[in-house]
């Protein structure tokens, strides 16, 4: 009788890396990733160009023909990183797949310990911040303020406190997530919504290896509207109320104006009218445009435009046509 065991169950590991303008970082990096991931079995590395102006794309394509595991996309146009990383997402070909910078801020060191805890059964293993290295103290204070409002504010509890964008994720969390067709949204604060069994390891975030972070003021700003608008509807609740207790002073305020008529003592004139005016003018400029956030985005969504477009890829043409309804929308 043959008593061979069986062969061990082979896996595939993907990691999807966001790519713009890092020319000078994608060959350290790959070179890290081989030497971390060659005892771990099966991997890919697919690369997402946002349309970087220098010579990113052809970096990819150069690795790509020394190591068919590198797989690079580049998109049409310049979309923003979590747009980048949903192109990833549904390219990615792995039993898991793993989020990571491509600045090398995101230590390759760390990818064993994420594998481990999903070999146990974790669907997503988050790598949570402990320290960040080169930082800014204004871009750190930003990143602990906006963390605290997704978790107190917008309501995602579970959304780590220092914040955390390196992250494993299961196949069966892979599959979930192409349901989601949102254009507006963040992918990490979405990752934590959908549930699943998570759990939590920690690291010191490097500084950035080479060049110049692209994480403007603006994208920042509009990272903020997307998280808020996406899972909460409490800034409409907040002006509903506000509504009601400015109509309800206003109410007040005129009983205090007839009164005070009636026994010969009005009120002083135009000056505080146009306090009043001007403040209730301010307001009511400011919740509109709360308001209108939530309407672009309806019709952002109503729109269906395709997320993104692919422009070429290192694999060729056959890597670009893909069914729009499963992997563009």
């Amino acid at each position: 009788m043959d008593e061979t065991p069986p062969p061990e169950n082979k896996r595939r590991i993907s990691i999807i890396t966001p790519a713009f303008n890092e020319t000078e970082n994608l060959p350290v990096l790959y070179e890290k990733l081989r030497e971390i991931l060659e005892p771990e079995g099966e991997w890919e590395w697919v690369v997402v160009d946002d349309h970087s102006s220098d010579e990113t794309f052809k970096i990819l394509k150069e690795l790509s023909e020394k190591d068919p595991r590198v797989r690079g996309l580049r998109l049409s146009r310049n979309c923003g990183s979590h747009i980048a990383l949903t192109c990833g997402l549904h390219h990615a070909r792995g039993d898991c797949a793993i989020i990571m910078a491509a600045d090398m801020q995101d230590p390759p060191e760390v990818l064993p310990e994420l594998l481990r805890n999903w070999e146990k059964g974790t669907q997503i293993v988050w790598a949570v911040r402990a320290k960040r290295e080169g930082e800014k103290t204004s871009t750190i204070a930003f990143a602990r303020l906006f963390y605290f409002m997704m978790r107190h504010f917008v309501g995602i509890r579970d959304m780590p406190a220092s914040g955390a964008d390196f992250v494993l994720i299961d196949r069966l969390v892979m599959d979930s997530f192409v349901q989601f067709r949102e254009s507006n949204v963040s992918i990490m604060a979405l990752l934590t919504w959908m549930g699943f069994r998570q759990e939590f390891i920690t690291y010191d975030k490097q500084a950035r290896m080479h060049g110049s972070s692209g994480w403007t003021l603006s994208k920042k700003i509009k990272l903020v509207l997307d998280s808020v608008t996406s899972f909460t509807y409490l800034p409409i609740r907040i002006m509903t109320y506000t509504g009601f207790f400015i109509a309800l002073a206003g109410f007040l305020y005129a009983i205090h104006v007839i009164v005070y008529s009636f026994i010969g003592h009005p009120p002083p004139g135009w000056a505080s009218l146009m306090v009043i005016v001007i403040f209730l003018g301010g307001l009511q400029m400011l919740m509109m445009g709360i308001l209108g956030e939530y309407v672009w985005r309806a019709l952002d969504e109503a729109r269906r435009r395709p997320r993104y477009l692919i422009e070429d890829a290192t694999e060729g043409r056959d890597e670009i046509l893909r069914d729009p309804e499963d992997y563009g929308r």
